[in-house]
C-alpha cells in the first residue's frame, strides 16, 4: 500500500516540476509513513497529505473548507470526434413523439452526455455517416459538428465556426429511426477552444473570450495549436476540446506534455 501511495506522490510531485523534488519527496514521504503506520490505511488521508505538501509548498495553503478549491486544476485535452445536437423538436421527430434523449456515457463537463441515440448524416450527394453519436442535454439550435476529414466525406464544405455561431453555414439531412430532418444550416467544423473556471481563468491571466495556446508534445509531431478560444464560468472543468484531424496531427494518444500558454507568454521549451 506504501509502495502505491508513494507512487501517487511521485506523480503529483511531477505537475510541479518547478518545486524543489527531492525535498518534496523526503517531506511527502515522511508525512505517508505516520499516516501509513495505522492498522487500515486510510487513501482519502493520503491523498488529502499530498495535496498540503504540493500547496504548501506553491505558496497555496488549502481552504478549511474546500482543498479542492485551492488546488490548480489539472489540464485536460479530449479529442471531440463528430457528434450531433439536437432540439427537442428534432428529438421527436426523429426518434417519435414523446421521445427524450437517454443517456448513456457522462462527459468531463458535469451535467453534459453522449446519448445511446445515433443518427444517420446525408451530404448533398447522398454521401453519409451512419450511427453518429447525440450529445445531451438538448438545445435551442440543432448543429453537426464535424472534422475536416468527415466533411469531405459527405461532400459539404463546412466552415471552421465556435458552437452556436451557425448564421451562413451548410445544411445536412439527418435520419433516425423515425423520421428525418433536413436541416437547412447548422453543420460546422468547431474551432478548438478552452472550458476552465474562472478560477483558472485568473490563474492563467485571461478572461472569458480571449485566446490562448495549447502546446502538445509527442514523439515526432509536437504541434502548437493557436487561438483556442476561452469559455470560462463559475462551473466549468480545465479541458481543451480539439478534433479528431488535430489530435491525429498531434499524436494526442502518444503526447508527454500539454502545456496553455498566453499569447503573449513563451512556452516552458523557450526558457
Amino acid at each position: 500500500m506504501l509502495t502505491s501511495d508513494a507512487l501517487r506522490v511521485t506523480i503529483e510531485i511531477e505537475r510541479f516540476p518547478e518545486l524543489k523534488r527531492q525535498h518534496l519527496e523526503k517531506e511527502s514521504s515522511a508525512m505517508i509513513q505516520a499516516v501509513s503506520e495505522s492498522t487500515v490505511v486510510d487513501r482519502k488521508l493520503v491523498e488529502r497529505v499530498v495535496r498540503r505538501v504540493v500547496l504548501s509548498h506553491l505558496g497555496m495553503a488549502p481552504s478549511s473548507s474546500s482543498e479542492r478549491t485551492s488546488r490548480p486544476s489539472e489540464l485536460v485535452v479530449s479529442i471531440s470526434a463528430r457528434h450531433v445536437h439536437l432540439t427537442d423538436e428534432h428529438v421527436e421527430i426523429l426518434f417519435g413523439k414523446g421521445h427524450t434523449l437517454t443517456p448513456d456515457k457522462p462527459l468531463y463537463q458535469e451535467g453534459f452526455y453522449a446519448a445511446k441515440e445515433t443518427v444517420m448524416i446525408v451530404g448533398p450527394r447522398r454521401r453519409m455517416l451512419p450511427t453518429v453519436r447525440i450529445l445531451g442535454p438538448t438545445r435551442s439550435y440543432s448543429q453537426v459538428e464535424l472534422a475536416l476529414t468527415d466533411a469531405i466525406s459527405l461532400g459539404i464544405d463546412a466552415p471552421v465556426r465556435h458552437s452556436g455561431d451557425i448564421d451562413g453555414t451548410p445544411g445536412c439531412v439527418l435520419v433516425g429511426p423515425a423520421g428525418a430532418v433536413e436541416l437547412d444550416r447548422g453543420v460546422i467544423r468547431a474551432a478548438r477552444h478552452v472550458h476552465m473556471h474562472v478560477r483558472d481563468a485568473e490563474r492563467f491571466g485571461v478572461q472569458n473570450g480571449d485566446t490562448m495556446h495549447l502546446r502538445v508534445r509527442s514523439p515526432l509531431c509536437s504541434v502548437l495549436f493557436e487561438d483556442l478560444l476561452v469559455r470560462a464560468d463559475d462551473q466549468s472543468k480545465l479541458e481543451v476540446h480539439i478534433d479528431t484531424d488535430e489530435g491525429n496531427a498531434c499524436n494526442l494518444d502518444a503526447a508527454t506534455e500539454v502545456e496553455l500558454l498566453r499569447p503573449d507568454r513563451p512556452c516552458r521549451c523557450q526558457q
